[in-house]
């Protein structure tokens, strides 16, 4: 909502939520579930048993049906037909689940693009006793069990002989089963029924049975057309069917340490909810949202990570309803009292978090993720949902956004302003106000009377046109979207029936039915070029507002009982409304190039799965440190759930930032994922150059850092793409074995080469940087100072510094020219940065001369030959599919081994000409200087290489050369230096192994008198 701080009373917490109120309250009670393992059936794809509720009496049946043939273990809940005569709601057996597991056998690095999965007959039943009343299930290898108990009900997942996991083991399984209201008909009171005996007419209200109460606003639980017949003076009737909520426990066994579950402005380790709020997901259009707050916002990813050395593990509850997750962690050390009095002894207990999922409506359909490492979840995650789109290169690069650019002559002095102070840009942003009164798919003909010019001004210095594009649609029959999709039925109906009408930006509007399959057709046909005036092929898309936000609406959104494509509930798939636009949007881009070029499209609400379709922000943040401060967790709980592509608005989109935290927030957004500027229009002017000149300085340095890494980013993104790995990454993906990564999140990864630790406090003059890992050695990018792992150094920071360390080890690959914009940038030349890890070798040449049982050796020489270090490239056209349909790529692997650094291709399937040269290597970490170095082209032409070299920082810099980066070359490193002699005496030369293990030595005999 513009210019309002977010007002809390305007969105609910967990009190004024009832299906929360009544699965606490119920869930107060013992369990009453149990498995009937008398009932067990194998079959060729699923061994089956069935549950049943005690309290009510009811039958459910539960199927364990088989891994796919990566491992996957499922189990099935179906829907039992539900009993209208059921007198106590609070006590419901109908249910459908689905839990699936996946091992660490899914590991292929193939894209899956869709979350389908097949079932195979791996998994076998190995035993059922009634005696003993389990059940047991295993996969092939016999490393992964399921054991189910049967009373009370419980699955134990085994891995290797250790429950890792355990389902319902708090006895927190609840359904809640349609049924009618103890008043079938609310019109007529003299038709009244009265009601049970435990569930007064106060009580319904207070549990929010059939209505639910919020403000001045009445849910009304349809349900859609879940009906249930009832016969009332010979009539058959349409009444609510009542709630439908749904919920489960999960215990991690020797698990502190939870991840995951965005969209919230909190930590990126969950914390324990017992004292407060639980996680909410719903979302939400919070405007200045509040920061360390559970509280729903924008987008919902119901995937949680547990980590701990060893094992990763990951719980995927497949559900769109509004959802709400407990957590609550013991630690590995607590207290007990001994049996020799009230004494407190210390004593040493498993950690235990226990994870509570509850969801308003729906089926439980979980998948769990066994791992073991983190890259093995991230794999089996993609497997799911997918993996990240392949971003156009151009949406790496800087965006400049306002709400709003003015009109043509605005955007054509910003275009200008970023040249004349030489910062290099990709894209323009144009926010609501360019259209034609909030018409999408319209042109504000006063202020951009010429679109297609401006869009060729931009093209011309190859750069693109982002604009908004939101779901709602004015009400105006004049308005060609709107009376075309009135005329086929496109809108989300109302409750009665008719459109859902409701406020946004273009005042009263109608919201267009994503869910449905022929609603995105016909969306997606809208960015035809022959039916978007104005439109050309540099023209974008930015999806804002789809929670939906509806300002006049409960919590500013929809009503939970209007209705959707298949007559379903909003209640039932409000998280994933945005989702279906995001896609739908992506799809229409395709289209429009033939299927020719890739997407981009920014969405500010989300799903599991919104990768596949392009990128996502944090939304309306705020100017202020602390708003930095949170972007940093808030961008790593999305990267470890699957969206790579995410960023924070540079500078805060509410309110007018210093010039210092201006100038910082470059700093992080230049080494975050999507990198954009942006802004509310009541805030003065932010663009790079107007707070004075240093500030101009550091922003433009920023921006030129981006830029100048753009050929390393772009391969994260391809990994992203074909290996689920994330681009940006918590310290404790890259190092799983190390506790004091587990809770960091001032600091990250990019990819495993560079660690950045941005600086988020005000006047800050240095700051505490955790260099991770006990065999690691770090280098300052800028200074090339070092440091051995497994410490925290004091860094001294200016206000031109950004802490950014490269791993030993690794190989980067840089842009050394930068131009007006990435396109500007296709054929310069690359650098690449070698850093070198800590094992050092030593090559001895010695001279012997024999005599009786005696060696005299000297030691005449050594050659450094420094650590190793690997790397990779990934190049394609930038913009295109051909290298998925053509394989036209280049995939480069960097290697430095033995003072030779070698480029060779990582994928002979991919075939990409390229004239880029390789003009530039820095070798970090090099202990001696060389004393010659020469280039090997492929057909074994030697060349000598111009260098410089600085003892100081170890550092050797070779320029002056041209190595196509297409090519297969090498570039020898050989340093010599002179030693004088040494004397060696010894018994059969034994000292060779002895005194300098691990050398490899060269002997040559030589007279006794050559010896110096």
């Amino acid at each position: 909502v513009e210019d309002e701080a977010v007002d809390k009373n305007i969105f609910k917490d967990c009190s004024k939520i009832a299906f929360y109120r009544r699965q606490k309250q119920r869930l107060s009670k013992q369990s009453t579930y149990r498995a009937l393992l008398d009932s067990v059936t194998a079959g060729k794809e699923s061994t089956r048993f069935q549950i049943i509720n005690e309290a009510a009496k009811h039958m459910a049946q539960k199927g364990a049906e088989e891994p796919d043939k990566q491992g996957q273990v499922i189990q099935d809940v179906s829907n039992v037909a539900p009993k209208t005569d059921f007198e106590d709601p609070l006590e419901q057996t109908q249910c459908s689940a689905c839990l699936q597991v996946f091992t660490g056998d899914n590991t292929s690095d193939s894209f899956s693009k869709d979350a389908g999965i097949s079932l195979s007959t791996s998994m076998k039943l190995i035993s059922c006793s009634g005696d003993t009343g389990s059940l047991l299930l295993a996969n092939g290898k016999g490393d992964l069990k399921c054991r189910i108990t049967a009373n009370p009900f419980k699955i134990d997942l085994v891995s290797e002989e250790e429950v890792v996991m355990s389902i319902n083991s708090l006895g927190q399984l609840y359904f809640e089963q349609l049924q009618i209201p103890p008043k079938q008909s609310r019109a007529t009171k003299e038709n009244e029924e009265a009601t049970s005996d435990d569930t007064t007419q106060e009580n319904q209200e207070e549990l929010g049975l059939w209505e639910e109460k919020f403000r001045n606003f009445v849910d009304v639980k349809d349900n859609g057309t879940i009906k249930i017949g009832v016969k009332q003076n010979s009539v058959t009737i349409l009444v609510p069917a009542g709630p439908a909520s749904i919920g489960l426990d999960f215990s991690l066994h020797g698990f502190e340490h939870v991840y995951g579950i965005p969209q919230h402005a909190e930590s990126h380790q969950l914390k324990n909810t017992s004292d407060g709020d639980a996680y909410r997901l719903y979302n939400l259009d919070v405007y200045g949202y509040k920061i360390h707050d559970k509280m729903g916002i924008y987008g919902s990813v119901p995937y949680l990570l547990a980590h701990k050395l060893g094992r990763t593990l990951g719980i995927f509850w497949l559900n769109a309803s509004e959802t709400l997750v407990e957590i609550n962690t013991e630690p590995t050390v607590k207290y007990a009292l001994t049996q020799m009095g009230p004494v407190a002894a210390k004593q040493k207990v498993r950690s235990q978090t226990d994870v509570h999922w509850m969801s308003e409506s729906g089926i439980i359909d979980v998948f769990l993720l066994t791992g073991p490492t983190p890259s093995d979840i991230f794999k089996q995650y993609s497997y799911l949902t997918g993996t990240q789109a392949m971003p156009p290169l151009f949406s790496l690069g800087y965006h400049q956004c306002r709400w709003n650019y003015e009109d043509e002559h605005d955007v054509k002095a910003v275009d200008a302003g970023f040249d004349e102070h030489d910062i290099p840009y990709d894209v323009m942003w144009l926010d609501i106000e360019h259209t034609e009164g909030k018409r999408y798919f319209t042109w504000d003909k006063k202020r951009f009377p010429n679109p297609k010019r401006m869009q060729e001004l931009l093209r011309s210095k190859k750069r693109k046109l982002v604009v908004i594009s939101d779901p709602h649609i004015k009400i105006d029959p004049d308005y060609s979207v709107y009376a075309k999709a009135k005329e086929q039925g496109f809108f989300v109906r109302n409750h009665e029936g008719g459109d859902f009408e409701g406020v946004c930006w273009p005042g009263l509007s109608s919201y267009l039915d994503f869910t449905s399959p022929k609603v995105r057709e016909w969306y997606s046909s809208l960015f035809a070029f022959s039916v978007y005036q104005g439109s050309t092929d540099i023209l974008y898309i930015w999806n804002d507002m789809n929670e939906p936000s509806v300002f006049r609406g409960p919590e500013l959104t929809m009503q939970k009982n209007a209705i959707h494509h298949g007559n379903w509930e909003h209640r039932e798939l409000h998280n994933i409304y945005g989702f279906y636009q995001q896609m739908a949007t992506a799809e229409g881009l395709i289209q429009r190039s033939k299927g020719k070029e890739r997407p981009f499209v920014l969405t500010r609400s989300f799903f599991a799965g919104s990768q596949k379709y392009g990128a996502v922000w944090t939304g309306d943040n705020t100017a202020e440190w602390s708003y930095l401060k949170i972007s940093i967790p808030m961008l790593l709980t999305l990267s470890v759930t699957g969206i790579s592509f995410c960023g924070a608005d540079v500078g805060g989109f509410i309110g007018n930032p210093e010039a210092e935290l201006l100038v910082r927030w470059y700093q992080a957004g230049a080494y975050q994922p999507f990198f954009r500027g942006h802004a509310t229009k009541n805030t003065k002017r932010r663009e790079p150059w107007l707070f004075g000149e240093e500030h101009t300085r550091l922003i433009q340095e920023a921006i030129r850092e981006r830029y100048t890494l753009l050929p390393y980013w772009y391969s994260l993104f391809y990994s992203a793409h074909v290996a689920s790995q994330p681009v940006m990454r918590p310290l404790w993906v890259e190092f799983p074995d190390e506790l004091e990564t587990f809770g960091m999140e001032d600091e990250y990864m990019l990819g495993s080469a560079l660690l950045v630790h941005p600086v988020t406090e005000p006047k800050a003059t240095v700051v505490d940087v955790f260099l991770p890992g006990s065999n690691e050695v770090w280098y300052d990018s800028k200074t090339f100072a070092h440091w051995e792992g497994a410490c925290t150094v004091k860094i001294p920071v200016a206000l031109d510094t950004i802490p950014v360390f490269q791993r030993g080890g690794s190989v980067v690959p840089i842009k050394t020219t930068i131009g007006r914009s990435t396109g500007c940038m296709t054929d310069s030349p690359y650098g690449l940065w070698v850093a070198l890890s800590t094992k050092v070798f030593e090559k001895c040449y010695f001279y012997t001369s024999f005599s009786l049982l005696l060696y005299l050796v000297t030691v005449v020489a050594f050659e450094y030959v420094t650590g190793s270090a690997v790397g990779e490239l990934y190049l394609d056209d930038g913009h295109s599919f051909q290298y998925l349909h053509q394989k036209q790529f280049l995939h480069r692997k960097f290697s430095f081994a033995s003072g030779v650094l070698i480029n060779s291709c990582a994928d002979k399937r991919g075939h990409y000409p390229s004239k880029c040269v390789v003009e530039q290597i820095l070798v970090l970490g090099l202990k001696k200087q060389p004393s010659s170095v020469t280039s090997h082209s492929p057909d074994g032409k030697a060349q000598p290489v111009a260098f410089t070299y600085c003892a100081k920082t170890s550092t050797l810099n070779l320029e002056k050369f041209s190595l196509n980066i297409g090519a297969d070359w090498k570039v020898q490193i050989q340093s010599k230096s002179s030693c004088g002699s040494w004397l060696w005496w010894t018994w059969g030369g034994q000292f060779l192994t002895e005194v300098i293990p691990g050398c490899r030595f060269q002997f040559e005999q030589v007279p006794r008198h050559s010896l110096p």
